[in-house]
């Protein structure tokens, strides 16, 4: 069995290349890719070489970074966690031959999958799969960010992502797949007004297009939403915000926009760190509280009741009620599979804008 996968040789090569596939275990799958997704943010840190896990590693029994004394991290083997594919056959009766899963094992057009240790979900009918390459990984990232803001709203007493969201003003920075998601999961929650600030004017079009307010990211949006949200005396500024770009200028924002003790939710990814961010203004004045919601874990103490299953099972209601809007909107382009070295690269290089770009193995997608 033999598949193609897109591999990255070095910094700025996409190759897609010709993979032995093993037999399929007792208990395993066989897939076959219909579509997968791009994200953009990590794994063009790779394409551009600027990837923090290029130059060191996570030791994970200390948390920390050390410099990685193996050297380079290329040849890349595994790049992308938004795939969609049908089940060719099956090995245990827990899935059948044409269940269609979302999963999270990169851009080859098919994958032996072992059930008991990685995370599947078996989409619908009713749900198009283009839209499932938003249900293994990116969406449970969005819904995760709901949950560490309910927790912090709760003490932890989590009943629904509502929670931390409900009736409150919302900030979102940044409108790329992410903050837009984040966004919509916010305001289907009942958040009582979503704002989202970028600095991209073609992604401000696509916030107010989808009846968010939309600002500048580089024009002061604290000033604005303090002038607009009132709580008391000396009391304005976003209940929460949900910061989702990975730049050092949009996290400061997302501190000069909160409400005194108010609470950021970091969902970005700083490639390159952070080091303009000033602490000693807003941020300590304020009271802020600055949580980071990496998916690798949620709020402590919730790991039993809001494990992944549970964050995709919340992104899959957000597709069903909100899908022809997220499809019209966030899914910018769909290209055959073979044209995806060459989308990654121009996106690389800022020679095209893409919001999700999917890539169709399965030729009835495009």
């Amino acid at each position: 069995m033999m598949r193609r996968n897109l591999v990255l040789p070095a910094p700025g090569v996409l190759e897609i290349v010709e993979e032995q596939l093993p037999e399929v275990p007792e208990g395993g799958l066989l897939l076959e890719t219909l579509v997968t997704g791009l994200s953009a943010g990590t794994e063009l840190a790779f394409v551009k070489g600027d990837h923090p896990g290029l130059r060191s590693r996570l030791d994970s029994n200390l948390g920390l970074f050390l410099p990685d004394a193996a050297g380079t991290a290329y040849p890349v083997r595994r790049l992308g966690y938004m795939e969609v594919a049908r089940v060719a056959e099956s090995r245990t009766a827990a899935f059948s031959e044409g269940d269609v899963l979302a999963g999270a094992y990169g851009h080859a057009t098919a994958h032996v999958a072992d059930p008991l240790n990685e995370h599947l979900v078996l989409l619908g009918d009713d749900l198009d799969p283009l839209l499932g390459v938003f249900v293994a990984h990116l969406g449970p990232i969005c819904a995760n960010g709901l949950l560490h803001a309910a927790a912090e709203a709760t003490g932890g007493q989590v009943r629904s992502l509502a929670d931390g969201v409900d009736g409150r003003q919302v900030l979102v920075t940044g409108a790329g797949p992410i903050g837009l998601l984040t966004a919509l999961f916010a305001r289907s929650l009942g958040a009582g007004e979503v704002a989202v600030a970028d600095s991209d004017p073609r992604r401000r079009r696509l916030a107010e297009e989808l009846g968010f307010l939309a600002l500048d990211l580089n024009d002061d949006p604290g000033r604005l939403l303090k002038t607009r949200w009132r709580h008391g005396p000396a009391d304005r500024g976003a209940d929460v915000v949900f910061q989702c770009r990975g730049r050092p200028e949009a996290l400061h924002t997302a501190l000069r926009a909160a409400r005194p003790q108010g609470t950021i939710i970091d969902l970005a990814f700083y490639t390159s760190g952070a080091d303009t961010v000033r602490l000693g203004e807003e941020f300590h004045h304020n009271g802020l509280n600055l949580r980071c919601a990496q998916i690798s874990r949620v709020p402590r103490g919730l790991a039993g009741h809001w494990d992944r299953a549970r964050l995709s099972a919340e992104t899959v209601r957000l597709l069903r009620s909100h899908g022809d809007v997220i499809r019209k909107h966030l899914v910018t382009d769909v290209v055959p599979y073979e044209d995806a070295p060459r989308l990654m690269r121009e996106v690389s290089l800022r020679e095209r804008h893409v919001l999700t770009a999917v890539f169709a193995v399965a030729p009835a997608y495009l």
